[in-house]
């Protein structure tokens, strides 16, 4: 992420007025934490996992240290490696191709919807040949619901099906969010999310969390957070990690969680306040029907000719920061770009990561202070 910080003006993203909103709460939680003692797998932590699958609809929910060990934990219990092909979308943040590669297999990148900038399927189709080409066992898609909007994920179970693959939902920005009347995390086999502070729902450091209604799987996956015990420490019957998510931090997101419906609420009415102001001036966001958004960012195109970097500049002299989400597309990137790209190139993703750029989101944005954004966009686009 590029960021614009001004010397003063306004957050991008305002961790601390929701921690003035909590107050109390969260002191106390924390406190119980320092009088118990149970730092690692304390109680705390099947609370939240409780919590989390009574939120979402998920059968079982296993707690992780970060969005990045859930994709990576998912993939291990799966045994990707060496000659799997996983197809992922370009335009995101590295987390999503960098798990698949670390294991060996191979991360196959393909395009994503101008509109939802969420992955196309007809991309998704020419990685799969693709791959199969080169003569990998293409065995999973990522699909990233990205900056808080689900993805088709009607057209990519059709696609995994046909293909035997399995799903593996990177929803890493879009806790919350729903896609035609069920929350993110009983899609595919397994839902990946991360609680990163930035989250739309996020804990006090690193944590993540993975979703599944798949019981074996489950437990697979609590064996691999903790080295890959069987049944004590001494019995490890696979390989692992220390994947745990601290107590602390589950505490912390237990009292997050009690306020979290309502502050998605707000995110909404601060995503409509934008398309109203900037609508008529930039390519605001639009949700694909039958889809809600928990808005983790709100990403706008600006028009042709229309210089980002001035762009920025401008606003950030009116101290309003902003954000580039992303400048280069993984397979742009020193350290993705001789993996395999979908047949016809990502020329979606390139065009997006040229002009996109992220307003000031969170549920703490009031009327006055988003009127002002509003104004220094405009008056940056010249209108």
């Amino acid at each position: 992420m590029n960021q614009h910080t001004p010397a003063q003006g306004i957050a991008f993203i305002d961790v601390i007025e929701q921690r003035r909103r909590l107050g109390k709460r969260v002191d106390d939680a924390v406190t119980r934490v320092l009088t118990h003692c149970q730092f690692i797998n304390g109680p705390e932590v099947a609370r939240l996992e409780a919590n989390l699958a009574a939120f979402s609809g998920a059968k079982h929910v296993v707690t992780c240290a970060s969005g990045t060990d859930a994709l990576l934990m998912v993939l291990m219990a799966k045994r990707i490696g060496p000659g799997d092909a996983v197809i992922c979308p370009t335009f995101t943040f590295c987390a999503t191709g960098e798990v698949v590669a670390l294991l060996g297999a191979t991360p196959v990148f393909v395009d994503v919807d101008e509109v939802t900038f969420n992955i196309d399927p007809a991309s998704l189709k020419n990685g799969i040949a693709v791959a199969k080409k080169q003569g990998l066992k293409p065995k999973a898609i990522i699909p990233v619901d990205l900056f808080g909007q689900p993805a088709d994920h009607d057209a990519i179970s059709a696609i995994a099906e046909a293909e035997g693959m399995f799903v593996l939902d990177d929803a890493a920005q879009a806790f919350g969010a729903s896609y035609k009347g069920r929350r993110l995390g009983s899609f595919g086999l397994v839902t990946a999310t991360s609680f990163f502070p930035a989250k739309p729902l996020g804990c006090f450091g690193d944590g993540g969390a993975i979703l599944t209604d798949d019981a074996k799987l489950a437990e697979t996956l609590r064996s691999i957070r903790v080295h890959g015990q069987g049944f004590d420490k001494y019995d490890n019957v696979r390989l692992g990690l220390t994947g745990r998510l601290d107590t602390m931090q589950a505490a912390i997101l237990i009292e997050k969680l009690k306020i979290f419906e309502d502050e998605i609420e707000t995110r909404n009415e601060v995503a409509e306040r934008y398309a109203r102001g900037l609508g008529n001036v930039v390519t605001v966001p639009r949700l694909a029907s039958g889809c809600t958004s928990v808005w983790a960012q709100y990403t706008i195109r600006l028009p042709k000719g229309c210089d980002r970097d001035d762009f920025a500049a401008a606003l950030k002299a009116q101290g309003v920061p902003t954000a580039i989400y992303y400048p280069k597309s993984m397979h742009q990137q020193t350290a993705y770009r001789y993996f395999p790209v979908a047949d016809g190139g990502l020329p979606a993703s390139e065009s997006l990561s040229s002009d996109v750029i992220s307003l000031p989101m969170h549920a703490y944005l009031d009327e006055p202070t988003q009127a002002r954004i509003i104004k220094a966009v405009r008056g940056a686009i010249g209108t």
